[in-house]
């Protein structure tokens, strides 16, 4: 519906409507585009540098790998003494308890009590500590440890302490001769127990110290100094060099949260203007689409689909997005919608992704290129291997085109980055998926494609092979209308494989009585026996019939439209004039010889019913001649204008002028008189 048809009190609506859609798609695009101060750097050590030259825009140091930081981290640790504060007392205390235990077990052997204290004494004195520390400081490779004793530290090596395993092991060594059995009487295991406690405090103090006299950098890059440039190789170096310039890049833009906000700002105005446009555009050019929320649902989801996942793969840095199929936008569109609208949507959805990229330029080039090479290539889908070849296109042009842009740009072919061949051929192994997807679109917002047509024009169909059957005539009929009907669609720049598969399901209601249709009767009319209000009750059922067959048999609406258009709202004049003629002097109500309608809402619903109409009324022709059929045709069609059948939708006179003379054309080709041939003379 037109702005200009909208009353006066919807036009508010009309406009909020638009505006929400601006809002809500602006809002989920900016949502999920990338905050960060640089995006998709996607480079790798040894291969050539395939954006444009990078500058130093500021002072920023070289940062050591993570790799030489850790070296040079277990090199200096080697150097770290943990500390362990000795417990005095402790001792003291477990050698009493012994010589208690002793005395008690073995009073009278003073020998072996000594023995045992002394070397009890012995093992205190170099140190106990907790085997579970003592086995992770030979784990750490720790060499020396630092015992703080009486504000006094003194260092010793870790193969002179003890732990609390190792001491009772030593305690039962052969080489002391010490009565073990006695020991065990004492429970000496429970007397040994750890008198260097470890010194966190101490520790960590002295760690730090250590880690922070390394130096997490190498050198300085100054503002001004160039740091790599397209086609350059990628070494070691300059890679560092890279990585410390993209860390330190987001380190200072952290820092500055009012830049964030002047990016978002920044970033729902680039957006939120180019959504505008399109929106103004489909306004002024296609507003049609505004009345069907699965139009606006299609194309803004694309558009918002493949922007959202640009953000995501560029905010994880995963992959290349030159391997996302864009060109499924304009396959889609063109298929399901129109060029125009295809092309203009590329346009914004290939600028919306632009936005997510540090080096837009070449990105914007490829698609917008691909979405002209795809609309001018296929121009309708009816086969698979259609689909497939403007995918090898597409492929082929955009290798060849970013081979010459880096032609262009680097003198030298051995600099050229042959790994973004990979993405391209990637992604055109994925933009063969577009065929499932259009099946998936088709059966989620009720589209048809031509592929979907030309399965349904398919004369083995059941509901077809059914009327061919039940009612031949009716079914001949139905072809030479389809034929009728697509040459005028192709001269006129309408859709011909839709009429073509609208006029072969026109008339399947005739399914029901076909005996009461001329075309299915041979001899017999059992109209004969029925008044007109009953012949034309038939009649025009069939339009209701067809309908029901219609849904049972799922077929899409826009079939579902040229049964209720093929005759709109007109007469079944036959039994009106008859009705009238018998009853004179009666006012006859055209209520109960009208058909449903509506009158046709499309081109290609007007071109169906003229073809029809045509078709039909040309059998009744008593002869066949140039000028009968040029005058039926020309009879039958100003009768339909005047009748005002054609008042709401888009055909004009001039596609009448030259749908008439396609119907003169192909009727005189049709019923051409055929000479006889000659007797032969004996």
């Amino acid at each position: 519906m037109k702005k200009d048809h909208l009353p006066e009190q919807n036009i508010t609506r009309y406009w909020l409507y638009k505006l929400g859609i601006l809002i809500f798609c602006t809002g989920l695009i900016v949502y999920f585009l990338p905050r960060e101060s640089e995006y998709n750097f996607q480079f790798e050590e040894g291969r050539p540098w395939p954006y444009s030259q990078l500058m130093a825009d500021f002072d920023f140091p070289i940062y050591k790998s993570e790799d030489l930081i850790a070296k040079e981290t277990d090199s200096i640790m080697r150097y770290f003494t943990p500390y362990f504060a000795e417990n005095d007392s402790l001792p003291q205390r477990q050698l009493f308890l012994l010589k208690q235990r002793l005395e008690e077990n073995s009073p009278n052997d003073t020998r072996q009590q000594r023995l045992i204290l002394n070397a009890m004494r012995s093992v205190f004195q170099q140190g106990i500590m907790d085997t579970e520390q003592y086995s992770q400081l030979i784990r750490d490779s720790i060499g020396q440890i630092s015992i703080y004793r009486q504000r006094e530290a003194f260092r010793r090596p870790i193969g002179q302490v003890y732990s609390t395993k190792a001491a009772y092991e030593f305690m039962n060594s052969d080489s002391l001769e010490l009565d073990k059995a006695l020991m065990r009487q004492c429970k000496l295991a429970e007397l040994l127990v750890p008198n260097l406690e470890y010194d966190n405090e101490r520790s960590s103090e002295l760690r730090n110290d250590l880690i922070s006299s390394i130096s997490f950098t190498s050198d300085m890059v100054f503002s001004g100094t160039k740091i790599v440039d397209r086609g350059e190789i990628v070494t070691p170096t300059t890679y560092r060099i890279i990585e410390s310039w993209i860390k330190e890049s987001n380190k200072r833009y952290s820092e500055q949260n009012q830049d964030k906000m002047y990016l978002i700002i920044g970033q729902t105005i680039f957006v939120a203007l180019h959504l505008l446009c399109f929106i103004l555009f489909i306004s002024m050019y296609r507003n049609d689409y505004f009345d069907h929320h699965r139009n606006v649902l299609l194309v803004f989801g694309l558009i918002v689909l493949f922007s959202v996942l640009t953000s995501l793969m560029v905010r994880s840095n995963w992959f290349s997005v030159y391997a996302i199929p864009f060109a499924m936008v304009p396959i889609t569109l063109r298929i399901l919608m129109d060029s125009r609208t295809a092309f203009t949507a590329t346009v914004v959805m290939s600028l919306l992704c632009s936005i997510s990229l540090r080096f837009p330029y070449e990105f914007i080039l490829i698609q917008i290129l691909s979405g002209l090479v795809c609309i001018l290539s296929l121009r309708e889908m009816s086969q698979r291997s259609q689909l497939f070849r403007t995918v090898a296109i597409i492929t082929a042009v955009i290798i060849f085109f970013y081979f010459g842009f880096h032609l262009i740009h680097e003198n030298d072919i051995t600099k050229l980055d042959v790994s973004m061949y990979k993405y391209f051929l990637i992604n055109g192994v994925l933009l063969l998926f577009t065929y499932p997807m259009l099946y998936m679109l088709e059966k989620t917002f009720g589209f048809t494609s031509d592929v979907t047509l030309v399965e349904l024009s398919n004369i083995n169909n059941p509901l077809l092979q059914k009327l061919s059957e039940v009612a031949p005539g009716t079914f001949q009929h139905s072809m030479q209308v389809a034929n009728l009907a697509a040459e005028v669609a192709k001269k006129i720049g309408a859709r011909p494989q839709l009429v073509r598969t609208g006029a072969l399901y026109h008339d399947i209601g005739k399914l029901k009585d076909p005996v009461f249709f001329t075309e299915n009767q041979s001899g017999i009319n059992p109209h004969n026996s029925l008044d007109e209000m009953q012949s034309a009750a038939i009649i025009i059922d069939h339009v209701h019939y067809g309908l029901k067959l219609a849904e049972k048999h799922s077929l899409p609406q826009v079939i579902r439209d040229f049964i209720r258009t093929h005759h709109g709202a007109g007469l079944a004049k036959f039994f009106y004039i008859n009705y009238q003629n018998r009853h004179p002097e009666e006012e006859v109500s055209k209520e109960p010889f009208t058909y449903p309608g509506p009158n046709p809402f499309t081109k290609e619903q007007a071109i169906l019913m003229m073809a029809d109409a045509v078709e039909a009324s040309s059998r009744s022709l008593k002869e066949y001649t140039e000028e009968s059929i040029s005058n039926q045709v020309d009879k039958i069609v100003d009768g339909q204008v005047a009748e005002g059948y054609f008042k709401e939708c888009p055909i004009t006179f001039l596609d009448i002028a030259i749908a008439k003379r396609v119907f003169k054309e192909r009727l005189k080709t049709v019923y051409h008189t055929r000479i006889s041939y000659p007797e032969l003379k004996r």
